[in-house]
C-alpha cells in the first residue's frame, strides 16, 4: 500500500464533500502519474492556503463518473474513493505539527516550501512512515477534534484557470489567477496613522537589510530614488556603503526611469544582479508592474527578481503573480520572480551573519530560499 498526496483548496474540499466524497479528480496532464495508483492505496488530503491535513481516502478504482463536481474545473482524471477520515478545516492537522517528524519538513528551514513536496497532487510519500504518521494524526483528530481558527481568506483561496495561447501552429495551456479586489478596511484616523507609520518603518527596515547584505556580498547597491532620504536607526539609506548615485547608463530612458523606482537593486559593474520590491502597505500589483515593465523593456536581461512581503500576504502575492497579464508573457513573471516572506528572509540572513558566510556566498543563494509560484507548483487537483 502506498500513500499519495491529494491537494485541495478550501472551496474544492467543500465541493468534494457536497458531491458525496466518493470521487477524487485530477488534471488531464496527471494521467501518467495516475496510472501508478492501485486499489487500496491511500490519498492523504492537504488543504493549500490554510496548510491543514484534512482527509484520508482509500482508492477503490478508476472512475467513469462525469458529474460536474467542481464548479471551476472538471478534473477528469478520476478515482472512486472510500473516505477513511474527513475533517473540517478548523479540525485539520496543521502542517507545523509535522516539523521534525517527516522527511519534507525536517526543520524550520523547510517551512513554507516543504522541499517542494506539496506543490502538486499525486506525489508519492517516499517514506511510508510519513504517511502513516499523518493518517494516524487525522484519525486522532476525528476521534477527539481540536478546533483551531482558520483564515477565511485563505480558506476561500481562488482556483487557477486554464487559458490557451497560440504558439506557432500549436496551443499552449497556462494557468492564471483572477484576484479579488483589495478589501477596504475601516480604521479610526488614529489607527490609520499608526498602521501606516508601522508599515513604513518596516518597509525601510527591510530595504536597509537588503542594501547592507548586498554590500556585504561585494556588490554595489541602489535604493529607489524616492527613498534615498529615509533613515533606519539613524542611517540614511542613500548614504549606505556601496550605494550608487546613478543607474548603469546602457539603458534607454524608459528603462532607467522604471529601474530608478524599484525598491532595492544589487549591481555588479554595469549589470543588475537582483531587483527587490518590498510590499507592506502598497498594492502588490504596483511593484509587480514595475518588474514586468522592466522585463518588457529589456527582455534579454538575466536578473533575479523578488517580491519581499509580510508572511500573511503570501496568498495575495501568489494571486497577483498569476494574473493573466503576468502569466501570459513570453517569460511568465511567476517563473522568474520569487516570493521572500519577511520572517524567512530575516531568519536566513541572521544565520548567514552568525556563521560569517556573507563574504563567500553568491547573490543567487536567495533563489533557493524564495518561493516561485509556477504552474507546476499550483497544479492542485480539485
Amino acid at each position: 500500500m502506498n500513500y499519495w498526496l491529494d491537494l485541495f483548496t478550501g472551496t474544492t474540499w467543500r465541493e468534494f464533500k457536497e458531491a458525496g466524497a466518493n470521487v477524487s479528480g485530477f488534471r488531464p496532464k496527471q494521467e501518467n502519474q495516475a496510472k501508478q495508483m492501485k486499489a487500496g492505496d491511500i490519498f492523504l488530503c492537504y488543504l493549500t492556503g490554510v496548510m491543514r491535513w484534512v482527509g484520508a481516502l482509500e482508492i477503490v478504482s478508476r472512475s467513469t463518473d462525469t458529474r460536474k463536481i467542481w464548479k471551476e474545473q472538471d478534473f477528469p482524471v478520476r478515482f472512486n474513493v472510500k473516505p477513511l477520515v474527513l475533517l473540517e478545516p478548523e479540525h485539520g492537522i496543521p502542517m507545523e505539527q509535522l516539523e521534525g517528524r517527516v522527511q519534507f519538513y525536517k526543520n524550520s528551514k523547510d517551512r513554507g516550501k516543504f522541499k517542494g513536496f506539496v506543490r502538486q497532487s499525486l506525489k508519492l510519500f517516499q517514506n511510508p512512515e510519513d504517511g502513516v504518521l499523518i493518517f494516524s494524526l487525522m484519525q486522532e483528530a476525528e476521534k477527539t477534534p481540536v478546533s483551531r481558527p482558520v483564515d477565511p481568506k485563505k480558506l476561500a483561496r481562488k482556483p487557477l484557470y486554464k487559458v490557451e495561447q497560440k504558439k506557432g501552429a500549436s496551443k499552449q495551456a497556462t494557468l492564471v489567477s483572477v484576484p479579488e479586489p483589495e478589501e477596504i478596511v475601516h480604521f479610526s484616523m488614529h489607527g490609520v496613522q499608526e498602521s501606516i507609520e508601522r508599515a513604513t518603518t518596516r518597509h525601510t527596515e527591510i530595504q536597509h537589510l537588503l542594501l547592507i547584505l548586498g554590500a556585504e556580498l561585494g556588490l554595489d547597491v541602489w535604493v529607489a530614488r524616492n527613498d534615498r532620504s529615509k533613515k533606519w536607526r539613524g542611517a540614511t539609506l542613500g548614504s549606505l556603503p556601496k550605494m550608487q548615485e546613478q543607474i548603469p547608463n546602457q539603458f534607454n530612458e524608459a528603462t532607467t526611469r522604471t529601474i530608478e523606482l524599484i525598491d532595492v537593486l544589487w549591481l555588479s559593474g554595469n549589470s543588475i544582479v537582483a531587483a527587490f520590491e518590498v510590499e507592506c502597505t502598497t498594492s502588490v500589483y504596483s511593484g509587480l508592474l514595475r518588474m514586468s515593465d522592466l522585463m518588457a523593456l529589456q527582455p534579454n536581461l538575466d536578473i533575479d527578481l523578488y517580491v519581499v512581503a509580510p508572511d500573511e500576504r503570501r496568498n495575495k502575492v501568489e494571486q497577483e503573480l498569476l494574473r493573466p497579464t503576468f502569466s501570459l508573457r513570453e517569460k511568465p513573471l511567476a517563473r522568474i520572480c520569487g516570493f521572500l516572506p519577511f520572517s524567512v528572509l530575516c531568519e536566513k540572513l541572521e544565520g548567514v551573519r552568525k556563521l560569517g558566510l556573507s563574504g563567500s556566498l553568491k547573490p543567487t543563494f536567495l533563489k533557493t530560499t524564495a518561493e516561485f509560484f509556477t504552474d507546476d507548483e499550483n497544479s492542485e487537483n480539485e
